[in-house]
């Protein structure tokens, strides 16, 4: 009988009914599995450790789907086994990062984690801050979740451009190509980062694209740390001319020491994006069609091209 392995208790518990000869296991990738010949699809965890544990899934022969939780999946790429197929967690983490990219803006420009300062040292200081409206926002990467943050800054009243590997035409926007970036940037006020991290994007925003966006603007990653210059944007930080909220880093987590612990204007969240309570259910719904796909001979869905 083909299984299904899920990460943690709560996905089998709540997974609902399952199909006629296939059967829902728990399985952490940990350890090896226990009947390593009849494993046909595993979701990994959430913060899945890597390393050695790779090897765990490679000693699964009869794999047919490697299932990621998150919509990044380059880490995985080089690990999956030859005879498996690779899908990301495209659909999972969609509002979730779309809210946080958005809340991060407003935590920079409305000034709210310098008002609880403020609050903690008993200071009532009704100062002007920046609204997020009337802004030109650039959305760097149009999957799913760059889609969900554009239309939310929209709904901001904001003037969203969007920017991705290449140039289209899609749901009524056009989407400029990677290599506009840097004559966007001039009129750009809040860059945010949502790009899969590959060859192509890794240091995409460098010293001379943040050099190129006006002074006072803000840039805003949910994406991956790799994809901006970490050492140009500590320069433009230290000296007060750009401003960050960042949901990743480079590196990840952060060394202690590190500049970006200390950089004036900037908000620092600890790769949380995808870390809600709407993670579990997005993760049973897409589990469920996967494993219908199973039972059914249908193509798996987010099937990643390797």
């Amino acid at each position: 009988m083909p299984i299904v392995t899920l990460p943690f208790a709560e996905l089998v518990d709540r997974f609902g009914p399952v199909p006629d000869g296939i059967e829902l296991d728990v399985w952490d990738v940990e350890a090896p599995y226990g009947r390593p010949d009849d494993v046909a699809i595993t979701f990994l965890p959430f913060y899945f450790g890597g390393r050695h544990r790779w090897q765990f899934v490679h000693d699964l022969p009869a794999l047919e789907l490697l299932q990621l939780p998150s919509a990044g999946y380059e880490h995985a790429v080089p690990h999956v086994p030859g005879h498996a197929q690779l899908a990301n967690g495209r659909g999972i983490h969609d509002d979730e990062t779309a809210e946080l990219a958005v809340g991060l803006a407003l935590t920079s420009l409305r000034e709210i984690s310098a008002f609880q300062a403020d609050r903690a040292n008993g200071v009532w200081d009704a100062r002007e801050t920046r609204s997020l409206a009337d802004r030109r926002v650039t959305v760097v990467g149009y999957g799913a979740i760059g889609s969900a943050i554009a239309t939310r800054f929209e709904a901001f009243r904001t003037e969203v451009t969007v920017v991705a590997r290449t140039a289209r035409e899609q749901d009524g926007r056009h989407v400029h190509a990677f290599g506009e970036l840097l004559e966007l940037a001039p009129t750009t006020d809040v860059l945010v980062l949502i790009a899969p991290l590959t060859d192509e994007t890794e240091r995409l925003v460098d010293a001379e694209l943040l050099a190129a966006l006006p002074d006072g603007a803000l840039v805003v990653n949910v994406a991956r740390g790799k994809v901006v210059d970490t050492d140009a944007l500590v320069a433009e930080l230290q000296s007060e001319r750009l401003f960050a909220a960042l949901d990743v880093t480079d590196p990840e987590p952060l060394t202690d020491g590190h500049p970006l612990w200390t950089t004036p204007n900037t908000v620092l969240t600890p790769h949380v994006g995808g870390n809600t309570d709407l993670s579990v259910p997005r993760s049973i719904e897409l589990m469920r069609r996967q494993v219908a796909a199973l039972a059914d001979g249908r193509p798996f869905e987010n099937l990643i091209e390797r």
